[in-house]
């Protein structure tokens, strides 16, 4: 492509409005543009990426036998009623009516929409299992867009979904899924982790994060430091402790004027945060609920809400409902006597002895105070876990980092198709509900992650992988005719070679280009000046400040040590009879005789790998490679 003819609105200052890197250095790169709150256009520069990413998507995904699909955005509020979630997403989910008053959404996701697609085709086990995805923009009235296109009112996501007959069909699907993520991941040059997550809205029994470690991401990770244990603070528990043998002293009532905080109790009491218990109270659905945790620990509302079962609107009480509760100005709540239509005792303070607690009177608070004899509740885990808690599987101390979700797995079960009767005729006759999983990637998300990741002081560095280009030819001086047909040569033979490359053809300052390429971020620089009157260029890679000149002639080993490109066509393209293949006399036809041999001779535990060896082979007689990158 050449630049002088390329929509490409690159920005030389930071925007007031973008927080984090990515954000403004998708605007500086000319990648999208805001057109509302959340909602973004995506450019020619942006598109390439978020392509790059999708084919990859697809091309591991297929790899595993998923089969690509594209359902619509606009979906019957039926479908959702049908499932009970009309009512469940709430606020977020972007709801219309059409001329007759019937109610749609605009997709948010599409759990609803597979289900009943399999529910009208598929009615026997024989034709499971299947998994279909769909490439797709999703709607979501988002309370705090925020970041860019990390949190947008829409996106683009990679929706899919499995269809099983039972629990071990869903547990391989699931790590065919798992394992299709790590590559996918992988060739994007993320650096992530799988970690454990609640389910959410979406339901299930089991679901893992892909997450990306950075500063700007709005969850917080826990990785025990002993372990592969891994999860999403939503989802971390940590070693229950005994219960204290401290003997259990008599209930003091205690006037504490003006003390309301933990702080302010530490200060009065002279004693430290674990000595009290703070109860919080929320209003969910309506319902009042309130939870006790030790005077030093946070809330986990997640663990909270799945406690009380199908949240919909969850959120700390107002004084009038803390009044209505405990009787008492806020700063002064206790769980003994306390009105409520939930009270949660987190596991510390029912294993603890002789707490502080609010009093439920205005400035009152008691000393002495012991779960089981004082006062009441459901126990178990309602608290953020610290990096002083133990692992449940090793011993050891976690550690918390801040980390960015670019991919969330979940083993569904039956939760959908019982509730919408998708079931299939088993072997035996018997109806039975479809075993379902779903995976989802957010395709925008994931380039965001990348940058956060591949950045310095002078714009993005792509991996190769998902460059919008792969190598930018710069002539210093369009004017001279030396420059130009030395520049636009080479150029042209990159292009027959298949590599993406740009020309920049701009009457342009050479500076002004080495700023752009750079922000951009394209992977490698060929600059053509005065050293062509020599049959010479400069050649520079982006990740490096070194910058070599090299003969005309070792342009194309240069690059051709980078990029192996060739275009990679879905499996089913390439795809042959392949008996037929074996008994041809050419090398193709000799090397597919002999890998159909190996796969039939080979034990079980051996026959994926040469299958896939078979696949491979048969894309490099297509000339079809894969990138590679030093």
């Amino acid at each position: 492509m050449k630049m002088s003819k390329m929509f490409m609105p690159t920005l030389r200052e930071v925007p007031a409005d973008a927080e984090i890197t990515s954000h403004q250095l998708m605007l500086r790169a000319g990648m999208i543009r805001k057109m509302a709150s959340g909602v973004y256009n995506q450019l020619p520069m942006g598109i390439r990426v978020f392509n790059k990413i999708q084919n990859i998507i697809r091309e591991e995904l297929n790899e595993k036998g998923c089969q690509e699909i594209l359902c619509s955005a606009l979906i019957p509020a039926e479908l959702w009623k049908e499932s009970g979630r009309w009512d469940v997403m709430g606020a977020e989910m972007m709801r219309l009516k059409d001329r007759n008053d019937r109610d749609f959404c605009l997709g948010p996701t599409h759990e609803e929409v597979f289900t009943d697609l399999i529910k009208q085709e598929i009615t026997s086990y024989k034709q499971l299992p299947l998994n279909l995805y769909q490439i797709q923009v999703k709607y979501r009235d988002e309370r705090r867009p925020r970041f860019g296109v990390m949190r947008t009112r829409t996106f683009t996501m990679k929706d899919a979904y499995s269809f099983d007959t039972d629990e071990a069909g869903l547990d391989k699907s699931y790590q065919d899924m798992f394992d299709a993520y790590t590559n996918i991941f992988a060739r994007c040059g993320l650096d992530n982790s799988p970690v454990q997550a609640d389910t959410g809205a979406i339901g299930g029994s089991v679901s893992a994060e892909f997450m990306v470690k950075s500063e700007v991401g709005e969850d917080e990770i826990v990785f025990c430091s002993g372990c592969d244990y891994a999860a999403n603070m939503e989802k971390a528990v940590a070693v229950v402790e005994e219960p204290s043998t401290e003997e259990m002293k008599e209930l003091k009532e205690i006037h504490t004027p003006g003390v309301h905080t933990i702080e302010e109790l530490e200060n009065f009491f002279k004693l430290s945060a674990d000595k009290f218990a703070k109860t919080l109270v929320y209003v969910s659905d309506g319902k009042t609920v309130v939870v006790v945790v030790r005077g030093d620990r946070e809330v986990n509302e997640t663990k909270v809400g799945n406690a009380v079962g199908g949240v919909v609107e969850f959120e700390l009480a107002n004084e009038e409902v803390v009044k209505a509760v405990t009787n008492a100005e806020v700063g002064f709540a206790g769980p003994i006597g306390i009105k409520a239509d939930y009270v949660l005792i987190d596991n510390e303070v029912a294993n603890a002895r002789n707490l502080i607690i609010g009093a439920n009177k205005t400035e009152y608070h008691i000393e002495n105070a012991n779960y089981g004899r004082d006062f009441e509740g459901t126990v178990g885990d309602f608290r953020n876990v610290t990096e002083q808690d133990k692992c449940t599987k090793c011993g050891s101390h976690f550690e918390i980092a801040r980390g960015v979700e670019v991919g969330h797995i979940f083993k569904l079960g039956t939760k959908y198709s019982e509730a919408m009767g998708c079931n299939f005729i088993d072997k035996d006759g018997k109806s039975k509900p479809v075993v379902m999983g779903c995976y989802g990637i957010g395709v925008e998300r994931t380039a965001a992650a990348v940058i956060e990741q591949h950045h310095d002081e002078n714009g993005i560095t792509w991996p190769l992988a998902i460059a919008p280009y792969h190598v930018v030819v710069i002539p210093v001086n369009i004017k001279k005719e030396e420059h130009m047909e030395a520049a636009e040569k080479i150029y042209n033979e990159l292009q027959a070679m298949g590599v993406e490359v740009l020309l920049d053809d701009r009457d342009e300052r050479a500076g002004v280009k080495f700023k752009d390429s750079e922000l951009i971020g394209i992977p490698m620089r060929i600059t053509v000046g005065k050293d062509i009157v020599d049959g010479k260029v400069e050649f520079k890679l982006r990740k490096s400040e070194e910058k070599e000149v090299i003969s005309l002639d070792e342009i194309k080993s240069r690059i051709a040590d980078r990029v192996y490109y060739i275009k990679i066509r879905d499996n089913t393209e390439i795809a042959s009879d392949l008996e037929s293949l074996a008994k041809e006399t050419s090398l193709k036809g000799i090397f597919v005789k002999n890998m159909l041999e190996e796969i039939k001779n080979a034990e079980d535990d051996k026959k994926e790998v040469y299958e896939k060896a078979l696949k491979i082979g048969l894309k490099a007689f297509a000339g079809e490679v894969k990138y590679s990158e030093n």
